[in-house]
Order: C-alpha cells, then sequence, then structure tokens
C-alpha cells in the first residue's frame, strides 16, 4: 500500500458505536484506515497511548465578528481559540459584523476574511432581519449553512430583531429552500416590558437582570415559534435554550413529526445565576444563567438525550463592554466568552454522570454534522471522512488562566475553572493545528465549508 502521510497510533478511539483502541491512517487529508497494529509506513506518526481520540467538535454558534468589529474577536483570533478547544468546524453568526451577514455581498465579504484567516474550517450562517427576505434564496444558493434570527431585541442597529410578519416570510421562503432557521427564543415584548419596570424604579442587580428574562419569556418564544413553523412547513433549530420547560414545548414537536433541533451550552451546565450575583457582568448572558435547580434540570436533560447538540455561543466582546465596574448590570454586554472550553465541559460532565464518550461525540460532532449537512466529510472517525480530531488525555487535569486562553480578550466566565482532562493535540484535515498549549500550524489553512444536504435528526 502506499504510505499514509500520518499514522495515529495505540488511541482510544471515540467511534459511532464506542471506544476503541485502534490506529488511524490518513492520507491527503481524510482518513483511510481503522484498524490495530497499522504496519504501513507514514511520513509522521503520533503515539496516543492512553489518549481518547474524538472526532474534531463541530461548534455551530460562535460569534466573530469580523469585519467591522474585529476588536471584539476575529477569524484569526478566534480559530486559533477553537483549534485549542479541540473544534475543528465552526459556525460563525450573522449578527455583530458590519455589515452584517444579511445578503451575499457580506457573506463573500466575510467568507474571503475566513479563507485567509481561520486555522480551522468554518461554515457561515446568513441572517434573517425585517426587509431582507428577497436575500434569503441568493445567500442559500451561496452556501449559508442556515439562516438566524432572534425574537428578542438584539441591542445592535445592524441586525434588528424579527417581527411576526419577517417570521412568517421568512420561514416560508427557507422552507422552500431547504434550509433551516435558528432562533434565539426569548420574547421581545416580555422581556422589554420587565426591563422597563426595572429601570422606572433603579433595580438593576443580578437578580433584578434574571428576573426581567425569566423562563416564561423563553417558552413563550418557542411555542410561538412552533405554531409559525407548522404554518410554514419551515425547519427549526432552537439555540442555547436554557429551561427544562421550553424543551418540553420542543420535544412535543418532536413527537408531532416536525423538524426540530435544539441545542444548549456549556455555561448553562457548569455555572448557574449565583455565578452572576458573584462575579457581575463576566457571567452575564441571554438567556441569563438560571437558578441552581434549572441548572441540574438541564444537566438531567442532558443525561436523557432531550438536546440534540452542544455550542458554545461564545460571545466576546472588548474589556469596557463587560467592564465589571458597571454599576448598571443591565449596561453591560451579554454573553459568554468561552468557545476553548465545551468538548472540555462536556468531557468533565462525562466523567461526573458517567456518560459515553460516544455520547459527548454525537452531541459536539457527529449531530451538527447531521443537522447541517455536513455529514458526507464530517462529525464521525469513520474511512472517507475529514481527518478532523481532538486528542484528548484525562491523565491531566487544565486549569483556565489568561495566558492558556488563546481568545482576543481574556475575559471569561471560566477563568480559574480546572477541568478533568485536557486538548493535547488537534488535527484538520490531517494537518496538526494545536500541539501541547501551542498553535503549531505555520499559517491558517482553514476553509469556508458548504452544505450538501439537510437530515432531520431522528
Amino acid at each position: 500500500m502506499e504510505h499514509f502521510d500520518f499514522i495515529i497510533k495505540n488511541g482510544n478511539a471515540v467511534l459511532p458505536n464506542g471506544v476503541k483502541e485502534t490506529d488511524i491512517g490518513i492520507k491527503d487529508g481524510k482518513i483511510v484506515a481503522i484498524q490495530k497494529g497499522i504496519t504501513t509506513k507514514a511520513k509522521k506518526t503520533w503515539d496516543a497511548k492512553n489518549q481518547y481520540i474524538f472526532p474534531g467538535l463541530i461548534d455551530v454558534h460562535v460569534h466573530f465578528s469580523e469585519p467591522g468589529r474585529d476588536e471584539w474577536e476575529g477569524f484569526h483570533t478566534g480559530s486559533m481559540m477553537m483549534a485549542a478547544g479541540g473544534c475543528t468546524t465552526y459556525f460563525d453568526m450573522p449578527l455583530n459584523g458590519i455589515p452584517s451577514t444579511v445578503n451575499v455581498e457580506a457573506l463573500e465579504q466575510k467568507a474571503e476574511i475566513g479563507n485567509r484567516k481561520s486555522f480551522v474550517d468554518f461554515g457561515l450562517w446568513g441572517g434573517l432581519v425585517p426587509g431582507n427576505e428577497k436575500d434569503l434564496e441568493a445567500m442559500a444558493e451561496s452556501g449559508v449553512i442556515g439562516f438566524k434570527a432572534f425574537l428578542s431585541t438584539t441591542g445592535n442597529k445592524e441586525f434588528e430583531s424579527a417581527d411576526d410578519i419577517t417570521l412568517l416570510n421568512g420561514m416560508k421562503i427557507i422552507a422552500k429552500l431547504g434550509k433551516v432557521l435558528a432562533l434565539h427564543s426569548e420574547s421581545a415584548p416580555i422581556t422589554n416590558w420587565l426591563k422597563a419596570e426595572k429601570e422606572k424604579t433603579g433595580a438593576f442587580s443580578a437578580d433584578d437582570y434574571l428576573e426581567t428574562r425569566p423562563i416564561i419569556a423563553e417558552v413563550e418564544a418557542v411555542q410561538r415559534a412552533l405554531y409559525y413553523a407548522e404554518l410554514t412547513g419551515c425547519p427549526l433549530h432552537f439555540v442555547h435554550i436554557s429551561s427544562a420547560l421550553a424543551i418540553e414545548k420542543i420535544e412535543q414537536a418532536k413527537q408531532r413529526g416536525m423538524d426540530v433541533t435544539v441545542e444548549t451550552c456549556p455555561h448553562y451546565l457548569l455555572y448557574n445565576h449565583d455565578h452572576l450575583k458573584e462575579l457581575g457582568s463576566i457571567a452575564k448572558c441571554a438567556p441569563p444563567l438560571r437558578e441552581k435547580e434549572e441548572q441540574q434540570k438541564l444537566i438531567e436533560l442532558v443525561l436523557e438525550q432531550k438536546f440534540d447538540m452542544i455550542s458554545s455561543d461564545h460571545s466576546p466582546c472588548t474589556y469596557d463592554l463587560k467592564d465589571p465596574a458597571v454599576n448598571n448590570l443591565f449596561e453591560a454586554w451579554g454573553g459568554i466568552s468561552g468557545g476553548q472550553f465545551s468538548l472540555l465541559s462536556m468531557i468533565e460532565l462525562a466523567i461526573q454522570y458517567n456518560i459515553p464518550f460516544e455520547t459527548i461525540a454525537q452531541l459536539t460532532s457527529a449531530a451538527p454534522a447531521e443537522r447541517f449537512g455536513l455529514s458526507n466529510r464530517k462529525g464521525k472517525i469513520v474511512e472517507g471522512a475529514d481527518a478532523d480530531f481532538a486528542i484528548i488525555t484525562t491523565e491531566k487535569s487544565f486549569t483556565v488562566t489568561a495566558e492558556n486562553y488563546l481568545a482576543k480578550h481574556k475575559e471569561s466566565l471560566y477563568i480559574g475553572h480546572t477541568f478533568p482532562c485536557k486538548v493535547v493535540g488537534t488535527f484538520n484535515r490531517g494537518k496538526i493545528v494545536y500541539q501541547d498549549g501551542n498553535i503549531i500550524a505555520e499559517q491558517p489553512h482553514g476553509t469556508w465549508v458548504k452544505p450538501e444536504h439537510y437530515a432531520f435528526l431522528k
């Protein structure tokens, strides 16, 4: 047989049907052999003895704010951070760039930047905002993963929330295009009214913030979107769901045969409202971190496999926008910076709750690839797939510091957290991007990946 480019030897590969000690042969960026005791010569080898080889994380929800706001985060630093967390493909959301990704011109501008600067592969979301319904078809044909809309006020004049008519019109078009609509589901009327009530009395504490974004606001928005999806036939993906009651509504829709998937984020599983009270704006996000009892319910739902996938919702900003000295918590930017830690977070939960590693791989890789049309090449360790891997050791812990967090801004809820595992290597299409704490790729080689098909997760 022809020589391999790379062989990973003696690793515990997290395969779709379980963990198996094996070797993996790589040629031209693809997995070409999975078997114990490969004897074919290779240009390079990696001894993965006592290490776990996960399929590379596919994070369907990150915010890199380039072009226009790359001082918040850009493709260069953002992709290095993702690679350090074992991520080999991420999907960038459309809202924080200037221009936002709401037409083909903006899409192509962002893609060009990503192709130059990203160290790992990436997909791009398009946006659904009032007035851009005519632009959806061209963006779909150009290769967007799907479309994103907000049901709550965005705080971003470049990307306004979708009113009900925009939502219905957009859903009708998106359904016809065979795409998926991702939704930030919090009710704008409820959250805006509650916020105005607090402002009247000057009530701006952590408890006040939580009270302005109650679970009922999430549930109302989810239920309304499901009604509209039934009318239009539009496939939905609910992002960063933070409550058990919202999952109950989504489960009911799935049981009726609706084409719906749902994600939650590691910060809702590892943290709760007490951290917002303790740390202030660094722990502010929307939806907010919930009370400890709700956090435990979400963990139970993960154990029951009620979430389809896990995504980071990495949402950074400059230090001044997240200033913990701000007296009015409502004025601080709402977003958690932490895209580097999704896989580590889920492995921590797997160790704590005896979740099989293949279930973690399903949540973090296979399900995103299946849902968003990449399963022909990504998401699983199988022959013919891209050689995308996160190599993990559970023999060493990893404590997050400003030095080993590779995001542009080092302010994160995760600083100081110790994971019972560590990413020791990340392969993207057969090339080592990250190893032992450092980006070792000489230059970015990530590429814009486009969906081949869509699949309803049964």
